[in-house]
């Protein structure tokens, strides 16, 4: 494994740091919307971040699908939970999200096993 989830952010790491360099305040804008859009409230984060995570499927951006299955295994959501998650994106897109939510699983397992500390 290690395609779709940690590899993906490692390769985005500096291309986005060299232009946050440039353009501070629309990634600082950007982060504080961030925190505020995933912070629990009425719906838990794990729950935020598994509608990102379909939605990241649904506009087929790898690096919306590594971010959010990250912050998916972060903040608890389970295989299943994503795999149901990606299957609203199948509805929702159809064919393409078909291509794309594999690669949403993928993400989110790579990122659950360095949590626990095995490799497939």
């Amino acid at each position: 494994m290690g395609n779709h989830g940690p590899d993906v952010l490692t390769d985005l790491r500096l291309p986005v740091r060299e232009l946050r360099r440039r353009i501070p305040a629309v990634y600082e804008g950007f982060a504080a919307t961030h925190h505020a859009a995933l912070a629990d409230g009425a719906l838990d984060t794990a729950t935020k971040e598994l509608m990102a995570l379909a939605i990241s499927v649904v506009q087929q951006c790898d690096g919306c699908i590594a971010s959010h299955a990250r912050g998916a295994q972060r903040a608890g959501a389970t295989e299943e939970q994503v795999a149901e998650a990606i299957g609203v994106s199948i509805l929702m897109a159809g064919g393409p999200a078909t291509v794309y939510g594999p690669r949403a699983l993928a993400a989110f397992q790579e990122f659950a096993q360095a949590a626990s500390g095995t490799q497939e």
